[in-house]
């Protein structure tokens, strides 16, 4: 008998979706229901997550997928962005900074979302430019329904919009007010933008694969290259660092960028292949989490056991002390992933995982590997200003958060798992170009990503900036290989959070046979032991934060282990989404949490 669940996991043969946003989701279906395959399905919910959750993603940000066609070996495609040719660690320090700032012009990085999708649609797609776009224009035409938390973040920052970003108060604020909940947005300058970029493609002429390059072109050379850099070089704006900057990004860092494949990284786990992407990401703390569990018996425990989330939650906190050292775009540095992934390191490092928590970050070392690790404990702020927290939306729900002109909201990102009747499938995370992190460029209604917060201004660091690197991202997803075939995708929104309830996800599925839905409605955790990777880069040692349904006995069992223990409300932790195809079915579950991921199949 399984467990009782929020809604069904999905059962089907043709295809099936599964997003953060129902609206996504339908999108995705329709696609496969008008004969596409599972990477135009991909494209068209990915443009469309950017209409329907703006405060999460947007044409500016960026994104990576795990991709496999059927037959074939998966892929990475890398959406991310690097710095600008002007991002140098002298450009920075010159500005009398030690961080970079969490939001504004001077933290954008190149934006890599729109070139990945298109090059995938090029690649692996069957449909055209403007069917896989005409959603979006759509929805952006005719406006969405504004849910709470793109209110809750348009309030947060609407005086930081009326007194600095003026451009954004233009898109934002409607007549000058917060949209209401339940209401209608719309912006049709982003459904102008992308009509535009279709006709231009389009009259240039030639074959579906020709527009698919000359939109890229246009894109990567065109208009939207101008406004962008023009915008860059001709204003300023507040950020989280209390003054005003202004931008590094150019025409030319556009125009010297386009999206990439790449091998997945990949580690053995209780006979599955766990893929991921390289260590520009913080994907592969996924496996070395792996890497050190293997070594006790979860099998013997339960999904609500309090010595289940000590060892995991342990082990999170040396994976991560691990990233913090070493990782850092493989291009610019060598990140020893053999070592930290051999059994050799990890049965030394597993021996520091003890009966209570730790409170200490403690990386582990490799000849001639990895630099520093800041630890910033909580409620330090840098440059000792007052923390203006614009980073990543990940965790907290807005009708607790305090409305103010410091730009300060959390929410979350957003994600897709798309699997076609012929076994194609794409699991992609879009991020970045949120509407609280940059100005919008006003002749193309979207801002640009923040990600370069993510890099460290300290030579001596693994990521630490430098022109044309990527940013040591957390946007990170997963695939689950069985007997040489791609069986599960998954993922979830969260910044940290993302490589521990998604970890979770797979732990639950492996070793406590639950379903997809039934893993992605268990209780959740997280730790925030580990140094933040968005501005101010703080860390909490020794917490662990768990939802109110583990049992009171499992509460204080932990709290009996020392950690510093918040219990949150009973359904607030973790975004999941997930796909799989086994047992003859084609399945799907989507987070029932804040009431707006699902997942469609048939």
């Amino acid at each position: 008998m399984r467990n009782f669940t929020t809604r069904p996991e999905i059962l089907g043969d043709f295809g099936v979706v599964a997003s953060t946003h129902w609206i996504a989701s339908g999108v995705g279906m329709s696609v496969l229901e008008r004969g596409g395959n599972a990477f135009d399905a991909a494209v068209a919910t990915g443009f469309t997550l950017q209409i329907v959750e703006p405060h999460l993603n947007g044409p500016g940000g960026e994104v990576p997928m795990l991709i496999a066609k059927h037959g074939e070996a998966p892929r990475v495609v890398c959406g991310q962005g690097v710095a600008p040719a002007n991002a140098t660690l002298d450009a920075y320090r010159s500005l009398d900074l030690n961080i970079v700032p969490g939001s504004g012009l001077l933290s954008a990085v190149v934006p890599g979302a729109f070139d990945a999708w298109m090059m995938m649609l090029l690649d692996y797609g069957t449909l055209h430019v403007r069917d896989v776009l005409s959603y979006a224009i759509s929805y952006a035409q005719n406006g969405v329904p504004v849910l709470p938390n793109i209110a809750g973040t348009i309030g947060n920052v609407k005086q930081l919009f009326d007194e600095h970003w003026n451009t954004s108060a233009q898109v934002y604020l409607p007549n000058g007010a917060v949209p209401k909940v339940g209401g209608r947005f719309a912006n049709p300058a982003i459904a102008a933008t992308y009509l535009r970029i279709i006709e231009e493609a389009e009259s240039i002429g030639g074959s579906r694969d020709r527009q698919i390059e000359n939109a890229r072109k246009i894109w990567r050379e065109g208009f939207v290259a101008e406004a962008i850099d023009s915008f860059f070089r001709e204003n300023e704006f507040m950020d989280t660092s209390g003054q005003r900057n202004g931008g590094l990004l150019t025409g030319q860092d556009m125009a010297n960028w386009h999206a990439s494949y790449e091998e997945p990284l990949s580690y053995s786990y209780k006979g599955y292949e766990v893929l991921k992407t390289g260590p520009w990401g913080q994907g592969p703390t996924f496996l070395q989490q792996l890497a050190l569990l293997k070594g006790f018996d979860l099998d013997g425990l339960s999904p609500t056991d309090p010595n289940f989330v000590h060892l995991v939650a342990e082990a999170t906190k040396l994976a991560f002390a691990d990233r913090e050292r070493f990782y850092g775009d493989p291009n610019f540095v060598d990140v020893p992933m053999a070592t930290l992934l051999s059994d050799d390191y990890n049965d030394q490092r597993r021996k520091l995982i003890g009966e209570t928590a730790s409170f200490d970050q403690r990386p582990g070392r490799v000849e001639g590997f990895g630099g520093p690790l800041v630890d910033r404990p909580k409620g330090e702020t840098p440059e000792g200003r007052q923390n203006k927290d614009m980073g990543e939306p990940t965790v907290a729900r807005f009708d607790e958060l305090p409305t103010g002109s410091d730009g300060r909201t959390k929410g979350d990102t957003c994600h897709l798992d798309i699997i076609d009747r012929w076994g194609n499938m794409v699991t992609a995370t879009p991020s970045g170009g949120w509407l609280q992190s940059s100005p919008v460029v006003p002749e193309l209604g979207f801002c640009l990503t923040n990600r370069a917060q993510m890099f460290w201004l300290d030579e001596r660091s693994a990521s630490c900036i430098a022109p044309g690197k990527r940013p040591r991202t957390t946007l990170s997803v997963s695939m689950a290989m069985k007997d040489g075939s791609s069986e599960m995708i998954f993922g979830t929104p969260g910044g940290d959070q993302q490589d521990q309830w998604s970890l979770h996800h797979f732990l639950r599925y492996v070793h406590f046979g639950q379903n997809l839905q039934e893993a992605i409605d268990a209780p959740g955790f997280h730790t925030n032991h580990v140094t933040s990777s968005f501005y101010p880069r703080e860390a909490d040692a020794g917490h662990l934060v768990v939802e109110g349904r583990f049992g009171q006995s499992t509460v204080e069992e932990l709290k009996r282990k020392g950690h510093k223990l918040q219990v949150d409300g009973d359904w607030t932790l973790g975004r999941m989404t997930a796909a799989s195809k086994t047992g003859g079915y084609l399945r799907a579950g989507a987070n029932a949490r804040f009431m707006q991921g699902y997942a469609l199949g048939r």
